[in-house]
């Protein structure tokens, strides 16, 4: 699944559970291995030239300033390339001992600028670091190096929080988008390699529309409230989001278990309501997930964007391990869940749906299909459309 894996290293806690979780990984599916560790000997010699002007007297002089920054620069790199050889190889003996091919690299400069200049020069297709460094402080949930190479690494990222990886319990989330399916594909994966057992949660939150129309009705004067039909359209809004919403996250769900089917792996499902990040993040507590997989986009995706706010939430937040993956998976026409009975509708009522306003068009239209649905209808007539119009006080 995975071909080139790209591990950076720098002895913290994290750091070291990312070595683990890159060797089993790179055991499992027979991948090239790197370790890398990058030095900033140039912020060393910067901060060396901001100190001189507080030196003494005595080396106040150009000359001598010239043979103490020469001596620094010296011992700054040699150092540094000590402590950074002395890393990699803790990583190649563990590698050693797992039998697992690999090698290392040593680079100078920024730490995020090298690691994602390394990532697009060999293309890893995975990297494996830790959410925290050596710099972390207590109220730090992830360090600033990894969140700056999440946000422009376009490979798949799995950040380490806890051990052993992957753990007893793999969640993944679901909202429909090729991204979230692409996050099931490499779950089921990793579930099945590793005997782990799996979940798929899928969020819909449907008070955001709620608080919507709750907002618009203190602004709206009688008048307007009379022309827009308010009420009526707030009751149609509920009857859709709060059934159509949880169907349509249902179904995908239901899409979900085809697909595990398929690659012969057990999917556990579970349906939630509110906003997705949280109750994502409280299910990972109730199931006691180890690592959480999340598409680095979802259904809205914003193309502007380097990666989307639920995924980024849950990579602070989450309380074990997280892998977001970059790809996509577009579901086969055949293994999409069909949630809904499709509905023909006769010209006539064709007609009738176009006279409805605009903003309101796709409710209505929902709403009616669902309301001849529960009847047993499979054609849309006038006449049904009157009865849903009694049913919806329209």
């Amino acid at each position: 699944m995975y071909n080139n894996i790209l591990v950076p290293v720098d002895n913290s806690q994290q750091s070291n559970y990312a070595v683990d979780a890159s060797t089993s990984l790179a055991g499992k599916f027979n991948s090239k291995l790197t370790g890398i560790h990058v030095y900033a000997a140039r912020l060393h010699d910067n901060r060396f030239k901001q100190m001189e002007g507080g030196l003494p007297e005595e080396y106040q002089n150009e000359t001598v300033l010239k043979k103490q920054r020469a001596i620094h620069g010296s011992l700054i790199t040699k150092g540094l390339q000590i402590i950074s050889d002395s890393y990699l190889s803790a990583f190649e003996e563990k590698c050693l001992h797992g039998g697992i091919a690999c090698h290392s690299k040593i680079l100078e400069g920024k730490n995020f600028v090298e690691i994602v200049n390394e990532i697009k020069a060999s293309r890893h297709d995975l990297v494996v670091m830790g959410a925290t460094g050596l710099g972390v402080v207590n109220t730090t949930t992830t360090g600033s190096t990894c969140e700056r190479v999440l946000r422009r690494a376009r490979s798949d990222v799995l950040v380490m929080k806890n051990q052993p990886f992957p753990g007893n319990k793999i969640l993944v989330a679901i909202d429909g988008s090729s991204q979230s399916f692409a996050g099931l594909k490499v779950a089921l994966q990793i579930a099945k390699d590793f005997n782990s057992k799996i979940e798929a949660v899928s969020a819909f939150d449907p008070d955001f529309h709620r608080f919507a129309f709750s907002n618009i009705s203190t602004v709206l004067s009688e008048k307007a409230k009379s022309i827009f039909k308010f009420e009526e359209q707030e009751k149609l809004h509920d009857e859709i989001i709060d059934k159509g919403l949880a169907k349509i996250y249902r179904g995908h769900l239901n899409t979900a278990k085809k697909i595990a089917e398929e690659m012969k792996v057990q999917l556990e499902t579970t349906l939630l309501s509110g906003k997705a990040f949280d109750e994502i993040l409280k299910q990972v507590s109730k199931s006691e997930g180890s690592l959480l997989v999340v598409g680095r986009f979802g259904a809205h995706k914003v193309d502007s964007l380097d990666i989307g706010s639920t995924a980024e939430n849950l990579v602070r937040l989450s309380p074990c391990s997280v892998l977001i993956v970059n790809g996509q998976f577009l579901v086969p026409e055949e293994n999409l869940f069909q949630n809904e009975i499709r509905m023909s509708w006769s010209i006539e009522a064709e007609l009738m749906l176009e006279r409805i306003p605009a903003m309101a068009r796709v409710m209505a239209k929902n709403a009616i299909e669902k309301f001849a649905e529960e009847k047993g209808y499979r054609e849309i007539t006038p006449e049904v459309m009157s009865q849903a119009k009694k049913k919806f006080g329209m």
